[in-house]
């Protein structure tokens, strides 16, 4: 077998999981992203992304970033869901922001937007800082590489 197929759609990497469900809902709360002393981004209409089993991911528009602090880093990952993920490191914290850059027709509303992990950054919301839900990490600890295709996560 070379690859999955939907009727005539070459399905990328695995099969979604048809009782997985994403709803992506527009906010006017404030998000604002911090490392250490120094705010990388404020946005007054990030998005907010609820997928089946996860925590709540918030994505922020690019207008919104201080871009020169994301430095892009090699290696992809890839969400049946969602498609394939680029990833930033900002200052010392490795892989702590995210970005689909063509996210699937499904999830188009997440393209080019950025979600940063709360366990690497300080993610506040309407000034309360978000803390990581515990099995909810969506890159190990110890991954300061791209992920194979056997330790590919979900997204």
């Amino acid at each position: 077998m070379d690859a999955f197929y939907e009727e005539d759609e070459r399905i990328l990497g695995h099969a979604a999981d048809p009782y997985h469900r994403i709803d992506i809902r527009e906010t006017s709360r404030t998000l604002e992203v911090r490392l250490d002393d120094t705010v990388v981004a404020r946005s007054e209409h990030p998005v907010v992304l609820y997928e089946s089993g996860f925590a709540p991911r918030w994505y922020v528009p690019r207008a919104d970033i201080d871009e020169t602090r994301l430095r892009p880093v090699e290696g992809q990952t890839f969400c049946p869901c969602k498609g394939l993920c680029d990833y930033y490191d900002i200052g010392d914290a490795h892989r702590a922001a995210w970005s689909y850059p063509d996210a699937y027709r499904q999830v188009e509303r997440i393209t080019g937007l950025v979600s940063f992990e709360p366990d690497k950054t300080e993610v506040h919301l309407d000034g309360k800082r978000l803390e990581p839900e515990p099995g909810q990490y969506v890159i190990p600890h110890d991954a300061d590489r791209g992920l194979d295709a056997d330790e590919l996560k979900s997204r």
